[in-house]
């Protein structure tokens, strides 16, 4: 039988055909495994926070880790140390890693040295996400997650013009902490319309309750000027006061504000006569919400640019209510 041109070149095309549609099942195929594989590699998340040498953000740590743990992922956690450039070089080092997620608590979220590592990160399609304070320039940030920072020192304020007539008062703050700036301006708002309120004096204490306790009793022993009670802009701050207070033998009530809600700062409330009131903060929602977004971000999922987890205040009358053990 004669075999046609025609019938030779038909199965040629069969054959071609044939191995084209092999190649695009063996095509499609691998690409599936590649998803699959590409899904399932850990998400690598780096976090860097001003000091571990605070509760605070331990507990925010916790339940980044927890989560993290739970999805079988990768947490690098780091301590600056109040190092503005020790946490640059971490930022770096988490960009070598090639993290997906950075969580920062910024050292100084002023600082332009700072502002320009997070944005080459952010150009490297790393997402970030700020909490407890913030960064001025905000453009290659995604999520900043704070308190309601600003009502935090608000409160503080109401409660002092509730409890006085009128006061001089002795500030205790961590000024390159933006977060502490809002607080600072919310109390200060409050005493605006109040000329019997003065802030007389604000002292630098970088949220340490060692530099707190040594800044207060220089400043009680060697100042002319008579506090009427101190306002300290984070309990760390707080408790130095309060030490600072008990050593020199001060015989009259001076209260203490503080700012957190941390377990020592509530247990003094019931205990110490000193103690006046701390806003409550919630180290343990910063840390739930700040994952949560971390996760959403990596999914390219929106999230909002700021979210605001509530505060509350502490005071003698109403400690009773609260638990006295740990973080809310």
């Amino acid at each position: 039988m004669k075999i046609t041109w025609k019938e030779v070149w038909a199965e040629y095309y069969r054959l071609i055909i044939s191995a084209l549609f092999a190649m695009v099942i063996v095509l499609l195929v691998w690409c599936y495994s590649l998803n699959i594989f590409l899904s399932q590699a850990p998400v690598k998340i780096g976090a860097t926070y001003m000091t571990l040498n605070n509760s605070f953000y331990q507990i925010i740590n916790e339940e980044v880790k927890k989560k993290v743990d739970q999805n079988g992922d990768i947490l690098y956690t780091r301590d600056p140390g109040l190092s503005v450039t020790k946490q640059c070089q971490q930022i770096n080092n988490f960009i070598k890693l090639k993290v997906n997620v950075i969580i920062i608590n910024p050292v100084n979220g002023e600082s332009h040295k700072l502002q320009a590592v997070l944005r080459k990160a952010h150009q490297q399609g790393i997402r970030i996400v700020v909490v407890d304070s913030q960064v001025s320039d905000a453009h290659d940030v995604d999520t900043t997650v704070v308190s309601d920072n600003y009502r935090a020192g608000a409160l503080d304020a109401q409660n002092i013009r509730q409890n006085n007539e009128r006061a001089r008062v002795l500030v205790l703050r961590h000024w390159n902490a933006l977060s502490v700036k809002e607080r600072y301006r919310g109390l200060e708002d409050q005493f605006k319309k109040y000329p019997q309120y003065q802030i007389v004096k604000n002292v630098e204490t970088l949220g340490q309750t060692d530099i707190s306790l040594k800044k207060t009793k220089e400043t009680l022993e060697n100042s002319t000027n008579k506090y009427d009670l101190i306002v300290a802009l984070d309990d760390q701050s707080a408790l130095g006061a309060l030490a600072a207070l008990d050593e020199l033998g001060v015989k009259r009530t001076i209260p203490v504000y503080g700012i957190d809600g941390s377990a020592n700062m509530k247990r003094l409330l019931a205990s110490d006569q000193d103690a006046q009131a701390t806003v409550a903060q919630s180290p343990i929602k910063l840390g739930q919400k700040s994952i949560q977004a971390s996760y959403k971000l990596v999914k390219n999922q929106k999230v909002a640019r700021k979210i605001i987890v509530p505060v509350y205040l502490l005071t003698k009358k109403n400690i009773k209510n609260y638990d006295l053990s740990g973080w809310q």
